[in-house]
């Protein structure tokens, strides 16, 4: 059993773009899918999409590569766990990586970006980081 979702997806990404991989499968959760949202906005993955397979749900995960074959991914950290979480007010949440990189937020209004987060005015649980 998988007691936190986010970051066993967090994993499965890393592993994945750090093989080479085109596509990872990842299990599904609408945590999940709401960070795998603001990554494919960001543009750090290509595209995902859920699958039913009967009564479990997976989530396809197709990775992004520039032009050289190298993963636009070079970090991905889990910034709250379950034995911490990490909790910021609005003012505290900027840019990250001047701007390169992304903050996840969940939010009272969501699972938002950092910027996002910032311009609406809303603090939250950090989940993750990229860039």
């Amino acid at each position: 059993m998988i007691n936190d979702m986010v970051s066993d997806a967090l994993t499965r990404v890393r592993n994945a773009s750090l093989r080479g991989l085109e596509n990872t499968t990842l299990l599904h959760s609408n945590l999940v899918e709401a960070v795998l949202k603001i990554f494919k906005d960001r543009g750090f993955i290509e595209d995902y999409s859920v699958k039913e397979d009967g009564v479990k749900k997976f989530i396809n995960v197709t990775l992004k590569y520039d032009e050289n074959g190298k993963s636009v991914i070079t970090e991905v950290k889990k910034i709250s766990k379950p034995g911490r979480r990490v909790y910021k007010p609005a003012n505290e949440i900027k840019k990250f990586k001047n701007g390169y990189g992304v903050i996840v937020v969940s939010t009272s209004k969501g699972v938002l970006s950092n910027e996002d987060a910032y311009r609406m005015g809303v603090g939250g649980e950090v989940l993750c980081s990229i860039w």
